[in-house]
């Protein structure tokens, strides 16, 4: 069963499951945010989920994190149906930074209805639960860290008809390096904040695109091409 947890010092969130877990949840990925340059102005966005999916699949094949988790097999059990089998599953986790799964969340919305559109009959796919429920997932586990009535704002912003169509990319980064160079108390205290700020997209980033299409504009580069300067920390705390 695919499960998600808060990070010890709360820097981003550890998504564990079986290899089947997360293989499933790999696959679900491919299939809805489609191929290269399918939908135009999303394949910045696309890029990041692929970051996400990269992780999963890498902690599918063993290469991340893994752990023993108790399967239900109590000796009782072993006696009545006389064998003897471990107790414990491996699961396999890696580890998320919040900004970059709470963009994922909101960027997948349009991805959703883009491969909605694309089905003659939706309801039935095998791919689009396993989305909701990886979106359903995060949202549950930022629930439990932030304040319910700020919760209750958060949900209602990310239920907005809100498109990433476009989108300054970069920004991710920014709330990335930012996040990363807080103490664990900051985090816990502006979590919330940083959710709304990806959700509503308000005056900050309106500015911090515009910045970028200028940047942009001199090469004729579309707005995902261009990087950003600042560099990722090699090692940080979880």
């Amino acid at each position: 069963m695919l499960t998600m947890k808060s990070t010890p010092n709360h820097t981003g969130v550890k998504i564990s499951g079986d290899y089947f877990d997360l293989d499933e949840l790999n696959q679900a990925i491919y299939r809805v945010i489609g191929q290269e340059d399918q939908y135009y102005g999303y394949e910045g966005s696309r890029m990041r989920i692929l970051g996400i999916s990269y992780e999963i699949r890498h902690a599918a094949q063993g290469d991340r994190n893994v752990d023993f988790v108790f399967n239900g097999l109590h000796d009782h059990t072993m006696k009545q149906h006389g064998f003897i089998a471990p107790d414990k599953n491996i699961y396999f986790s890696t580890e998320i930074l919040w900004p970059e799964l709470i963009y994922a969340v909101i960027a997948l919305k349009d991805f959703v209805k883009f491969y909605q559109e694309e089905k003659q009959f939706p309801l039935w796919d095998i791919h689009l639960p396993v989305i909701s429920r990886f979106q359903s997932l995060v949202l549950d586990c930022l629930q439990g860290h932030v304040p319910q009535e700020e919760f209750a704002m958060i949900l209602k912003s990310f239920n907005q008809p809100v498109t990433v169509n476009d989108y300054a990319i970069q920004y991710v980064d920014f709330l990335n390096l930012k996040y990363i160079g807080m103490t664990k108390q900051q985090r816990e205290q502006s979590l919330s904040a940083i959710a709304m700020k990806i959700a509503v997209q308000d005056q900050d980033y309106t500015a911090f695109r515009n910045q970028v299409l200028a940047a942009a504009a001199p090469h004729k580069k579309s707005i995902h091409e261009i990087t950003v300067q600042a560099e990722y920390p090699e090692d940080f705390e979880w």
